[in-house]
């Protein structure tokens, strides 16, 4: 049987996809194999991103990054699950983060 792309789930299979992530992560984590770990963590991210509410996002707006960091990041534009800005204080050129990544 073919997988579904996360942007075909319904809210439950996300839900049932992040555990899945996690489960992963996980055993990555357990084993001591970091990039496996990155990878699913990426992915996690990804598919948390496609329960975040597009509505709630301000163009304009500066958010403070949910990665742990003490990064914010003005929001220019979305697309699809994607915002695209930059972050405050960084001379990096226009970037798109997965909205899970911020803190709304």
């Amino acid at each position: 049987m073919e997988q579904k792309k996360l942007s075909e789930m319904s809210e439950i299979e996300l839900r049932h996809e992040i555990q899945g992530y996690k489960e992963k992560m996980r055993k990555a984590e357990m084993n001591g194999i970091y990039n496996e770990y990155d990878v699913y963590q990426s992915k996690l991210i990804v598919a948390e991103s496609y329960l975040i509410d597009r509505n709630k996002v301000e163009i304009g707006k500066i958010y403070k990054l949910n990665d742990g960091s003490d990064n914010y990041f003005k929001v220019e534009r979305l697309k699809g699950i994607f915002a695209w800005g930059f972050r405050i204080n960084s001379s990096k050129p226009e970037e798109g983060l997965p909205l899970a990544l911020l803190k709304i």
